[in-house]
């Protein structure tokens, strides 16, 4: 195999790794490749190495391929240029704050620093879109994950960055208090005083559940709330929309699509069909990027 017209794609999460190698040139996953181990970011920073990088390298032994080039989807705050970790306070990999991930993950795999790209998997998750998803077709737009967290990212003539709105200021609180897992547990719990465990279980309850439905329309209420502002604050000619909670866009969908019509807003609004793969597929693309600027500057 010709390998440097392969890159690993990397999603590092907080409980789960998952990685693929990348055909560049066909712009798909080599599936044969796909490895998922799961992940205690508790544990010690010899423990979590240890572990991405055994899945690291059965992802290339399963692709036939030499550990070569690999591109990385990390939660912030990070160095992603250096490779430092600042993660902190998120209940996840804390034994790692102000320590060179890429330095050490290089030592582990014996290869060079220079071989590893690291990115904000948000900013990533758009980057795969766009690279071989729902987006390519677009230089203009914004993304957004859900899930446990609230993602965000802005594509501007295809140079994609982290929007970091989690944080932002909305309705009564932040924007991640409205548009996360957590809202819909805690929502439902306040009108049922009953616990569920996850917003899919809540989706198989929809037809039958008035509450639920109450619930998912309050939902697509605010998150088109949320895409009005984020699309008038960039202009842009598209949304994609991915992340665990997307996999239950048919219950939110057409109320996000409905208020944003009645805002006067008809930008074209996608369904991540790659989902959990973006990130991944978004990192291993920072490669592509690098190779076009480095020949943009010959």
């Amino acid at each position: 195999m010709n390998k440097n017209k392969y890159v690993m794609g990397i999603d590092i999460g907080g409980s789960h790794i998952t990685v693929a190698v990348l055909d560049m040139q066909q712009r798909n996953i080599l599936k044969n490749s796909y490895t998922r181990e799961r992940v205690d970011s508790h544990g010690s920073t010899t423990q979590v190495i240890h572990t991405w990088c055994n899945a690291i390298k059965a992802g290339y032994k399963k692709a036939g391929i030499q550990i070569d080039r690999l591109g990385i989807a990390m939660p912030g705050p990070f160095d992603y240029v250096n490779g430092i970790s600042y993660i902190a306070g998120n209940d996840k990999y804390a034994a790692f704050y102000g320590l060179n991930i890429k330095d050490m993950l290089a030592g582990e795999l014996e290869i060079s620093p220079d071989q590893i790209l690291m990115g904000n998997d948000a900013a990533c998750f758009l980057a795969g879109e766009v690279f071989a998803g729902e987006a390519r077709s677009y230089q203009n737009l914004i993304g957004i994950t859900l899930g446990t967290g609230l993602g965000s990212a802005v594509c501007k003539e295809g140079k994609i960055t982290d929007a970091n709105l989690w944080c932002s200021s909305f309705l009564n609180g932040i924007a991640e208090d409205y548009l996360s897992t957590r809202w819909f547990l805690k929502r439902y719990y306040e009108l049922t005083s009953l616990n569920i465990l996850n917003v899919r279980e809540l989706a198989l309850l929809y037809e039958e559940n008035q509450t639920v439905r109450k619930i998912f329309t309050e939902f697509g209420h605010n998150l088109g709330l949320f895409l009005k502002n984020f699309q008038q604050d960039h202009g842009v000619e598209a949304i994609v929309i991915g992340g665990n909670i997307a996999n239950a866009s048919a219950r939110f969908l057409p109320g996000v699509l409905k208020y944003l019509e009645s805002q006067g807003i008809n930008t074209p609004v996608h369904i991540s069909k790659l989902n959990e793969d973006a990130a991944l597929v978004g990192a291993a693309g920072c490669w592509a990027v690098r190779e076009k600027e480095s020949i943009g500057k010959l």
